[in-house]
């Protein structure tokens, strides 16, 4: 099981160093579009009008769900989000996966709880593998240079 494990974390390790090989001298988003597994996220980020915002001093971290995440939800469900008339709710639902501040694997505690700019609190379990809320971090402390991105395999919904 261990080994297992530590197979699968070390070919996730190697299929994601070279989206991240220039290290962190680009900002979140650019981070994010260099990575090619976040198109849906970036689309979602400019259709909210908050590439400034991510692009900014921060530091931020960004709880970033992959494109299968975002495909994952109910058929319609994206497309719906990215109308102009559902903006509010896209920024909502965007801004509860960012955390102020830079927030490193290391600093994380099962069954702590972090406020997010959206407004509510998330929570992570670091017991059996980390997780926030029930979304699994799939790669972890992705450094950028005004915050950090932890790969997420959901897209996490705050509380309406």
């Amino acid at each position: 099981m261990i080994r297992r494990t530590f197979i699968a974390l070390t070919a996730a390790a190697a299929l994601t160093a070279p989206a991240f090989a220039d290290g962190h001298s680009k900002d979140i988003v650019d981070t994010a579009v260099g990575a090619g597994s976040f198109g849906t996220l970036v689309a979602a980020v400019q259709a909210a009008g908050l590439v400034d915002t991510l692009k900014g001093e921060g530091p931020f971290t960004v709880f970033a769900p992959t494109d299968e995440a975002f495909a994952a939800l109910p058929d319609g469900t994206v497309e719906s989000l990215l109308l102009p008339e559902n903006k509010d709710q896209l920024t909502a639902i965007l801004t509860y996966h960012v955390v102020a501040g830079k927030v490193m694997s290391g600093d994380l505690s099962d069954g702590m709880t972090a406020p997010t700019v959206q407004g509510g609190e998330i929570t992570i379990k670091t017991e059996g593998g980390v997780m926030v809320n029930d979304a699994n971090v799939t790669a972890a402390d992705i450094e950028a240079s005004n915050g950090v991105i932890h790969v997420i395999d959901k897209v996490i919904m705050p509380a309406s």
